[in-house]
């Protein structure tokens, strides 16, 4: 009964001081932009659902939400609304919005989402906004990475866990060879893939770091030092898991290294993880302030006097509805169903595109077609490819791949090859941008095991050779904008070498075949004028 009093008495306290009308004009604001934001917000939470790393991103707004509630008699007290300084956000965020539905970055999508909120929270409550920004910040970790930023962020964790992983074997006294991201124990060999990385201990460690920071009572650069620690704390137990996994197949089997037991090893480096955070706190509070864990860990919540709540009820007595947050609320709605409406029209996509009429011979190449299986064209959600090995008289051959994408909104789009690359279990030894004649290609060098491999690919958009991602998604916006087009392809390149050959003959090889090829690809993919 103590706890209805208790709600009972808040609830005297706080409906003198925010309004009804006010709240509902917030709720519909906060549907707009998830209307808005929908397609964003799907792809977030599919993402949670898909990706271990991300996994713990369903508890973040719970966080939030909590911080809110534990600090709703602050924001009552300082609450003044009908400010105009959250409109300049709101602009600004509905803009960015715009571009990443037509330009299918959905990074962009997600990201104006939250400068929304901020944008919401400052129109709507005035001073009392500055309780809502770690709530807002702490949302930021539950949005994932790009998928080619994720690729180049795994690769390089896969290298340092690697790298340290063995100098942790070699300290146990087992002889062991690393080559890449495959570490050689003699009777087996251990592949550090993706999923051994770091990366699925990274996210959650660091949103972890970050709420204990909030949580710490302590001077700013303590709780730095807690947050930036996350990082060096990730690698190094990972990699120490690894060699422990190294050790324990060494001694015992292969099965050490797969199925219940890794998983099992990983859940316990991560509760090691986050009790060396705990002993983190409790070292530098014992350095400084000779204090413990206990007594500087929780939320700084401050009861407003009852001075604060009168001079609150005296500010808001006679206030009407606030103009600005009947723009804000007006704004977004039509902003939201503004997008919508474009992102529905019919889109001008070129018809009769056939990858089939592309020749199975040129010069002197001569090609046979391969095919892709239906769960993976599912899956990349194209709406015609073109796969071809080409060979000529003792050469090795050259793999020619084309995903050809009639429209690349709502997400759709090539995916790029940084991120297929090591989903394949190769490891990027080198990338760079180059030219073919006046074509722009990435050039990437692949290893898996003993394996090499040297990669060309580009994205040929709407008859233009793109190699930059970023200037690929600039001109989907402003063709999607000009011409009402987003078709495009992604043209991939492969040849294999050996260490007995030098790169450069396999790189030669590439060369010749593209400038070969690339006349008869561009008669059979759309161009500028073709409708």
């Amino acid at each position: 009964m103590s706890i209805i009093k208790e709600v009972q008495q808040e609830l005297a306290l706080l409906k003198p001081l925010i309004s009804w009308p006010t709240m509902a004009l917030f709720g519909f604001a906060l549907l707009a932009s998830f209307f808005l934001a929908f397609g964003g917000l799907t792809e977030v939470v599919e993402r949670w659902i898909k990706q271990e790393e991300y996994s713990h991103g369903f508890l973040i707004p719970l966080v939030s939400l909590y911080i809110l509630w534990e600090k709703r008699l602050m924001i009552a007290t300082d609450f003044k609304s009908g400010t105009w300084l959250g409109m300049p956000v709101i602009a600004a965020a509905l803009i960015i919005a715009f571009i990443g539905e037509i330009s299918a970055l959905y990074i962009l999508v997600q990201y104006s989402f939250l400068l929304l909120l901020a944008g919401f929270a400052i129109t709507a409550l005035g001073k009392a906004a500055k309780h809502t920004v770690i709530p807002i910040v702490l949302l930021v970790f539950a949005i994932p990475l790009p998928y080619f930023l994720e690729a180049v962020l795994t690769a390089r964790l896969q290298l340092w866990s690697s790298e340290i992983g063995v100098m942790f074997i070699k300290m146990m006294g087992i002889p062991v060879y690393l080559s890449g991201n495959i570490i050689d124990l003699g009777t087996y060999k251990l592949q550090v893939v993706e999923a051994c990385s770091g990366l699925s201990y990274l996210f959650p460690l660091t949103c972890l770091g970050f709420i204990a920071a909030y949580f710490y009572q302590a001077p700013l650069w303590k709780r730095a030092v807690l947050f930036l620690s996350t990082i060096p704390i990730t690698i190094l137990m990972n990699s120490f898991r690894i060699g422990v996994t190294g050790w324990l197949v060494n001694g015992w089997g292969i099965s050490h290294a797969e199925g219940f037991l890794h998983d099992f090893e990983g859940w316990i480096i991560f509760v090691a993880c986050a009790a060396i955070l705990a002993l983190e706190i409790e070292i530098l509070e014992r350095i400084t302030t000779r204090r413990g864990l206990f007594d500087v860990f929780g939320l700084n919540v401050e009861n407003p006097t009852p001075q604060a709540f009168e001079a609150a009820r005296q500010r808001q007595s006679g206030s009407t509805l606030p103009v600005p947050m009947l723009v804000m609320v007006t704004l977004t709605f039509v902003f939201a169903l503004g997008v919508q409406a474009f992102d529905r029209r019919d889109e001008s996509a070129p018809v009769n595109i056939s990858l089939a009429a592309f020749p199975d011979r040129i010069d002197d190449w001569r090609g046979s077609h391969g095919n892709i299986d239906t769960r993976t064209i599912e899956v990349l959600q194209l709406t015609d490819y073109l796969m071809m090995n080409f060979e000529r008289e003792n050469e090795p051959l050259v793999n020619f791949y084309v995903a050809y994408y009639a429209s690349q909104r709502k997400g759709v789009s090539p995916h790029s090859p940084r991120v297929c690359i090591p989903g394949g279990g190769w490891e990027i030894a080198d990338i760079r941008r180059t030219y073919i004649d006046d074509i722009p290609v990435n050039r990437v060098i692949i290893r898996r095991g003993l394996e090499s491999q040297l990669v060309y690919y580009w994205f040929q958009e709407r008859g233009e050779p793109i190699a930059n991602e970023y200037v690929k998604k600039w001109n989907l916006l402003t063709d999607a904008l000009r011409y009402n087009r987003t078709d495009g392809a992604l043209v991939r390149v492969v040849t294999p070498f050996h260490s007995t050959e030098p790169v450069e003959v396999a790189e030669q090889r590439l060369k010749e075949f593209v400038r070969a090829a690339y006349p008869e690809l561009v008669q059979v993919l759309p161009k500028k004028g073709d409708l």
